[in-house]
């Protein structure tokens, strides 16, 4: 059970949360590789839905070694998420896409709690599209992929000195709860109508 009272760090995952961008950056996806068999890009497609909260590096990745059979070098993968970046990125600085109860708590809560984004957002995008909105203001420090989510709270609570029991994450993916429960914080689950799990 979680005690309120007791929490001082709030670390926010972003897609899903404070921004509602999973149906544009499923779009994204298509379209990237929309080139390819549609039946294998489905498959991505429904990779990406149950696995929110994982890297574009990671997914790209999958698609070719486990949907398609094929090898696909590092180099490969970072100009899909190149390309990906710039099928997302423009669209998601349109201030219509922040979720606005989040917004709201952030905003009046922002002195009470020591807040944080770590996504699994490409970390520059994620920066860009903070300070185009003009988010950044309300967190002491944003982080996105590559590095993975655990490993981002980890290095949170490790380099701010926090507590794990002062500390939550707030997340809406299977990914964001495994991140807290590894680091042995508290997790808060968000869960918005209409979209597909």
């Amino acid at each position: 059970m979680i005690n309120i009272e007791n929490i001082k760090n709030i670390i926010f995952d972003f897609d899903g949360v404070i921004l509602d961008s999973v149906e544009l950056k499923t779009q994204a996806f298509a379209e990237l590789f929309k080139e390819f068999p549609k039946n294998k890009v489905q498959e991505l497609v429904k990779y990406h839905i149950q696995n929110g909260g994982i890297s574009r590096y990671h997914k790209i990745q999958y698609f070719f070694e486990n949907i398609l059979c094929e090898e696909i070098s590092d180099k490969e993968i970072l100009n899909y998420a190149k390309l990906y970046s710039q099928l997302t990125k423009e669209k998601l600085c349109n201030p219509k896409y922040i979720i606005k109860e989040t917004f709201e708590f952030i905003k009046k809560n922002q002195t009470h709690y020591n807040m944080h984004i770590a996504s699994g957002a490409d970390e520059q995008d994620l920066i860009e599209i903070c300070k185009m909105l003009d988010l950044t203001q309300y967190f002491l420090s944003i982080h996105g992929s590559p590095t993975k989510k655990e490993i981002l709270v980890k290095n949170l609570l490790i380099n701010n000195n926090y507590k794990n029991k002062e500390t939550i994450l707030i997340g809406d993916s299977v990914n964001d709860y495994e991140a807290a429960l590894k680091n042995n914080i508290y997790f808060y689950g968000l869960f918005r109508l209409g979209r597909e799990e």
